[in-house]
């Protein structure tokens, strides 16, 4: 079933076309993923379809009635709004009567209401739709629902941006970089709930992994030319390298007949016969072919990297808190030169901290750090870099340095430089507020590396670089002989770059893992078992003891089950009461006797099932 057309759009910012004449289709159930350099027009294509942009030519046809959710890069909330009026603010029919229910549950004294909210929910069949709205706000650590918009972070908005699009289940889910600001547990379970719901996807994502076990179809504007992969990236790889080779072929052999055909048109008489002239015609239109080559600009990064001595970084027994929060506890390392270190942990258990004290940017509470005097960090940070308004690209660059050396010997222009980072002669006047999300991302890269540093530090370096860029920073970085620390949450990035890891626990634990983020996730898989065995026996514990105190967000949530157990149970004792009267009727049907048996035995054991579940919630609750 198609839900969508693209009709030979085109779209253009000034005299810059983004892309000219493609058309493409999305039916019902595929999970496409959209690649294309940074600067070719991919979030505009996303708004596009979304009706959030205009195009200059073409048009979108949209099924009658279909419903589209788009997750931007930038959320749009009300910061007045809490997270649950946020949430429930959505014109889904379904949440509304689940919010009805949840308001019903805080006032079970007004029954009337109550019971309308809870017939509403049967009638309906909600409680599977409760249930995974509740998963979803869990999963993405949604647990307070009182806290106001406004006083999120970042990538906690991100995040509700994202949890409401969940939970509201449209037919077609719009995302771009769905995977920024969510940590590896998150990007995990998103990335297996979009393996097993049947849901339509149209995404741009940076995350190679991500493409690799969800899409079931790569699309690819390369050179103003939209190409389809049915498969998942690898099959892309495989199938792009195909393509390319075939190009590369057909191309040679057009050379080949532009020069006969060239040699011919040289010999031709100022009279031409119609036949002469209709194969003139066609000796242009191989000229045109023949001239076309690859534009891929590949970097060469060939930096000459400055001598980094003996002594790199000593922490001696270093901590740092902040107020109640241990970041660091006594932490101790010796780094080795040319060490490539992978930084992971979930959001905030300060892993960019950790990179302000070893860069002496912020005081240890306690401890030492010792920096080696050949040292020289090169720090790309996740805020980027602070643009004066009216600077040109190539301006930006300058201030941080006008050459590089290289390996060979002479000088790597800052003009050069941004040559080999996609930037080309006009683009490099361009003003810095024209630049996209992904080519502010390399510019930045840009002023970090002229600086010629021999100890690197990214900080998530992958947020917003096209798949393209991101292959060729990861060849970089693997012939890079200082030392490297990584934080990221791009797996596959990590995979490819970093010898072991740092794993940021909280509560100031720091582990030092002896391998890359697969080796990591497939030693903690192999530890799950122990894991759910000891936190089994923790809960039994701590629920044998009386002295743990239940908090307020988990007391509410057992008020609301223990109302809807009440109601539940009332439900199924009058069924029962109800089949039990039906037996004793001596006109019942005997061929129904064994059918309504069953049914009694269901309602029996279901019966057991919630009274005794009603009475452990009742016993917490004392």
């Amino acid at each position: 079933m198609n839900y969508l057309s693209v009709e030979n759009i085109t779209k253009s910012y000034g005299e810059f076309p983004l892309f000219e004449n493609i058309s493409f289709g999305i039916n019902k159930d595929q999970k496409i993923a959209f690649i294309a350099k940074n600067g070719t027009g991919k979030t505009s294509l996303l708004n596009i379809i979304a009706g959030k942009e205009s195009l200059d030519s073409g048009q979108v046809v949209k099924r009658k009635g279909l419903n589209i959710v788009y997750l931007a890069q930038k959320e749009d909330l009300n910061p007045k709004l809490t997270i649950e009026q946020t949430i429930f603010q959505s014109d889904n029919p379904i949440l509304k009567i689940v919010e009805e229910y949840e308001h019903a549950l805080l006032n079970m004294d007004d029954a009337s209401t109550y019971q309308k909210a809870f017939d509403k929910m049967e009638q309906y069949q909600a409680w599977d739709f409760e249930t995974n709205y509740k998963q979803i706000l869990s999963k993405l650590k949604f647990e307070n629902l009182d806290l106001v918009v406004g006083t999120l972070s970042g990538g906690q908005k991100k995040r509700l941006t994202l949890a409401i699009s969940l939970i509201n289940k449209p037919d077609l889910l719009i995302l771009d970089e769905p995977t920024n600001h969510l940590d590896l547990e998150m990007i995990e379970w998103l990335e297996s709930y979009f393996k097993k719901e049947k849901i339509t996807l149209f995404m741009v994502t940076h995350d190679r992994y991500f493409l690799e076990r969800v899409c079931n179809e790569i699309m690819e504007l390369d050179q103003g030319k939209i190409y389809k992969y049915k498969g998942n990236y690898s099959y892309y790889l495989e199938k792009k390298d195909e393509r390319l080779e075939v190009e590369k072929i057909t191309l040679g052999k057009t050379k080949q007949l532009f020069k006969k055909e060239l040699e011919w048109m040289r010999k031709q008489p100022k009279a031409r016969t119609t036949k002469s002239k209709s194969r003139i015609d066609d000796f242009y239109e191989i000229k045109e072919k023949a001239s076309q080559r690859r534009n891929d600009h590949v970097m060469q990064l060939e930096i000459n990297m400055e001598r980094l001595g003996s002594k790199v970084v000593e922490l001696h027994n270093i901590s740092k808190s902040f107020e109640d929060l241990q970041i660091l506890n006594n932490f101790e390392y010796v780094f080795k030169r040319g060490e490539r270190i992978g930084i992971i942990g979930k959001n905030g258990t300060g892993k960019s901290t950790f990179l302000n004290i070893l860069t002496k940017e912020l005081e240890v509470d306690s401890g030492k750090v010792v920096i080696g005097d050949t040292v020289k960090f090169g720090y790309y940070r996740q805020s980027g870099i602070v643009i004066k308004p009216g600077q040109k690209v190539i301006e930006v660059i300058k201030e941080f340095g006008e050459y590089i050396p290289l390996k060979k010997g002479g000088k790597l222009s800052a003009s050069n430089l941004l040559e080999r980072f996609m930037f080309d002669r006009k683009k490099q006047y361009d003003f810095v507020e024209k630049l996209s999300g992904g080519e502010l991302k390399r510019l930045f890269l840009c002023t970090v590396l002229i600086q010629n540093p021999n100890f690197l530090i990214l900080d998530e370096p992958t947020n917003d670089l096209d798949i393209m860029t991101l292959n060729v920073l990861e060849n970089f970085l693997l012939d890079y002989p200082g030392n490297l620390i990584v934080v990221s949450h791009d797996r596959y990035f990590m995979d490819k770059i970093v010898d072991h890891l740092f794993v940021f626990r909280g509560n100031g634990v720091v582990e030092d893992f002896p391998g890359n983020y697969s080796d990591y996730r497939a030693y903690e898989d192999s530890s799950t078992l122990k894991s759910i065995q000891k936190k089994l026996v923790e809960v039994i514990v701590e629920e044998n003891s009386k002295e743990s105190s239940l908090s307020q967000n988990l007391r509410k949530e057992l008020k609301r089950e223990f109302g809807k157990l009440e109601s539940e149970i009332d439900r199924l004792n009058k069924k029962k009461t109800d089949l039990e009267t039906d037996f004793t009727n001596s006109e019942i049907d005997a061929t129904k006797i064994a059918e309504a048996s069953k049914k009694l035995q269901k309602y029996i054991n279901e019966l057991e099932i919630k009274e005794e579940r009603w009475l452990e919630v009742s016993m917490l609750l004392e």
